[in-house]
């Protein structure tokens, strides 16, 4: 059973899924007095074993202590339980680590200030079983004061703790442009492993190359984003209809193979947009013009 630490902030964690319980167990670990509560109470008999108070209501969970985090489902799910805990909110830093747009993220946070409380809005970007590791990375984003004051506890969760601006919905913005990351590593990965699979080569095989090759890539990152910050889009390397040329190559090769060929053409879909709006000659950096661009309205 890990020791608690009285001189430690108390901390309280509502929501006990396979996350919360997380959270709640690095908490623990780092001998933080620790309330924990979740609706259906059963989910805290581990934490409870290992040294967690739980409380019996969410009132008294968060009346528990100064820091109070919150892992839900859905923010449909906190807005729910704020109507149980306003009335105690008052003094208190939210934490609320529970998955939503930026914009719902805002709106929490309007929501509690306006019951006296200080909310930080964070995004968990590992899975449970990293929580308080080296490897575990949770964004902050909302007032730096609170972050700063509950820093030391926060980073029972994670070293890698990091405080991004006072927008509260700034978290949420890097958990998409962080997922969007993964999905397309993650597919480009998979087609690549369904490409090869036609020649025999098994996914172990072509593991090495892949993650040598995304090394290599990620070496042009800061070049393009040098070049998205100032607005121009030179081809030190090659321009959109090259891409677009090799785009093609692989669509075909696809589809004769007899493999799907879906990801290929959306790639060349939005290359050709990109050419038919004037960017062939540019670096593949301008096609972020065409990621920028609002829907078109349907008729």
């Amino acid at each position: 059973m890990p020791n608690r630490q009285d001189n430690l902030t108390p901390v309280t964690v509502i929501g006990l899924g396979l996350m919360g319980q997380a959270l709640a167990q690095a908490f623990l670990r780092a001998g933080h007095p620790t309330t924990v509560w979740n609706r259906t109470a059963a989910k805290a008999d581990q934490l409870v074993a290992q040294g967690a108070e739980l409380a019996d209501s969410v009132q008294d969970a968060v009346a528990a202590g100064p820091l109070v985090i919150i892992c839900l489902t859905d923010h449909d799910a906190v807005h729910k339980l704020g109507e149980s805990i306003a009335d105690v909110l008052d003094g208190r830093v939210l934490v609320n680590l529970t998955s939503g747009t930026s914009q719902q993220a805002r709106e929490t946070a309007q929501w509690a200030t306006g019951h006296g409380a200080v909310c930080l809005a964070g995004t968990i970007m590992v899975v449970p079983q990293q929580i308080g590791t080296a490897e575990s990375l949770i964004l902050y984003s909302g007032p730096r004061s609170a972050f700063e004051l509950h820093q030391t506890a926060l980073r029972s969760l994670g070293d890698a703790a990091m405080y991004l601006s006072a927008d509260p919905g700034l978290s949420s913005l890097y958990a998409g442009a962080g997922v969007s990351l993964v999905w397309s590593i993650l597919n480009g990965f998979l087609y690549g492993a369904a490409l090869l699979g036609t020649a025999g080569v098994d996914a172990s095989t072509f593991d090495s190359f892949a993650q040598q090759y995304i090394a290599t890539m990620t070496g042009l990152l800061s070049g393009y984003a040098q070049q998205i910050d100032e607005g121009s889009y030179p081809a030190p390397d090659a321009t959109i209809d090259t891409h677009l040329a090799a785009m093609n190559l692989l669509l075909h090769e696809s589809e004769t193979l007899g493999i799907n060929a879906e990801l290929p053409n959306f790639f060349k879909t939005l290359a050709d947009r990109a050419v038919a709006q004037g960017h062939g000659s540019d670096g593949y950096a301008a096609m972020i013009e065409l990621f920028r661009e609002p829907p078109a309205l349907k008729p």
